[in-house]
């Protein structure tokens, strides 16, 4: 009988510990999503995860032959536009929608830039990281269509304090909100920034905007993400923002992922 109970307990023991490998290969580790053709190179996203099941980072990476041939027009006369010529659709792993508030991530180069002239006119990439879905964000229309979805905007305390919007938006992507105190808005050349959107009442993106040579001048950079005092969904939302270079990729990483509740 003795011989036996220590049989069921050492049972329990092995049952145990084989359960807890499983829980951490569940939900820890880094998790990638499907890897999509851009500019003769490849891009893809990732997910890294406590092994609580918590996020820690979300990236998007692109390789070196994606930044040695997206197209540039610097000369541009009167800057670019949004036209979405050079944009592609980056799908999350499961891990990341489950997790995140994020949905799917639209990758946007821009050769000579876009509006408003000349501030962001520069060759730079737009890293929209969506908390829609994108059948509803390819659906938003342009502004003349439907203003009423555009100037239908949340509650100033949904963005941070010193975000501001301009007037109008973008097709498939909605109104931007924009920091008043970063750099280029105040007499600096633009290198990188970091831009919130919102369309029909919702905070729909984080953006980092980032120039192509601000890129390729820094092996690594890292920057706080401005936090608004209220949240519409409950989860768990970036802090921080990094550049991070490595075996022939170079990563763009919000990461400090913090849980927020729900504003009522």
């Amino acid at each position: 009988m003795k011989k036996y109970f220590l049989l069921v307990l050492l049972s329990g023991a092995i049952t145990g510990l084989t359960s807890c490998e499983k829980d951490e290969n569940n939900f820890g580790g880094i998790f990638k999503g499907p890897v999509v053709n851009y500019h003769q190179g490849k891009a893809f996203t990732w997910i890294q995860l406590s092994k609580q099941g918590t996020p820690e980072k979300l990236a998007i990476a692109i390789d070196d032959d994606v930044m040695a041939n997206v197209p540039v027009e610097a000369d541009n006369e009167g800057g670019g536009h949004h036209d979405h010529s050079n944009s592609v659709t980056l799908q999350l792993h499961p891990k990341a929608i489950a997790t995140t508030p994020f949905r799917h991530v639209g990758l946007d180069w821009n050769p000579s830039g876009h509006e408003p002239d000349p501030i962001y006119t520069i060759p730079h990439f737009d890293f929209h990281y969506y908390m829609m879905d994108e059948a509803a964000r390819l659906a938003i229309p342009p502004f003349e269509v439907n203003p009423d979805g555009f100037n239908n905007v949340p509650d100033q305390a949904y963005f941070p304090l010193n975000y501001f919007s301009p007037p109008g938006g973008v097709p498939q992507m909605g109104r931007h909100w924009i920091d008043v105190t970063s750099p280029e808005l105040n007499g600096a050349p633009f290198t990188q920034t970091f831009i919130m959107g919102s369309y029909n009442g919702k905070v729909t993106f984080y953006e980092p905007m980032i120039t192509r040579q601000f890129i390729l001048d820094n092996a690594s950079f890292e920057r706080a993400i401005p936090q608004p005092a209220k949240f519409q969904e409950s989860g768990y939302y970036p802090t921080r923002m990094k550049i991070l270079k490595h075996d022939k990729l170079t990563e763009f990483i919000l990461e400090g992922f913090e849980y927020k509740q729900k504003s009522n």
